[in-house]
């Protein structure tokens, strides 16, 4: 009876282990197309502690989000990074957006991007390369609700552009 316990310890040990050490590297960004307001709307939310890491190595050791102690450069080192790793084309057009803002709800922080003055959506491509710098893990889940329709991809390092059609 003690063997068959001895044994089911060591079997389960490892897969037990496995989930407390793994991380997982995701950020979720959705992107919306408010036809009343002729408006894109972009929200991506990504891991605290992982864009924490980033802001750290690229621009301040000193940073902490979410503390209050944030350094007063902290939307532009935001804006910079993103403007640098996320583009969009829309009806195969280049398109800049405006970086609104983020707040943190949890471990997220929420980042808040607006297209104005976009008439409608055929096309849209979007290059996501958030965080890719960093880990080589991380994975940028891309969801869409563009003229009514859903649809969503998943972007890695070695695939992170993806183009959909909405004609």
């Amino acid at each position: 009876m003690k063997l068959k316990y001895i044994i089911v310890l060591l079997l389960a040990f490892p897969m037990l282990t496995a989930t407390t050490v793994h991380k997982y590297y995701v950020s979720v960004t959705k992107i919306e197309y408010v036809k009343e307001k002729k408006s894109v709307q972009i929200i991506s939310q990504i891991f605290i502690d992982d864009f924490e890491k980033l802001l750290r190595e690229r621009y301040d050791e000193s940073i902490e989000l979410a503390t209050g102690k944030e350094p007063k450069e902290l939307d532009d080192y935001i804006e910079r990074y993103l403007k640098g790793k996320f583009k969009l084309k829309i009806n195969a057009k280049n398109i800049d957006y405006k970086y609104l803002g983020k707040e943190y709800k949890e471990d997220i922080v929420y980042c808040y991007l607006e297209i104005e003055n976009i008439s409608e959506v055929k096309t849209i491509e979007i290059t996501n390369d958030l965080l890719f710098d960093v880990f080589e893990e991380q994975q940028n889940i891309v969801r869409t609700e563009i003229n009514g329709k859903k649809k969503s991809f998943l972007l890695i390092p070695q695939n992170n552009i993806g183009v959909l059609n909405f004609d």
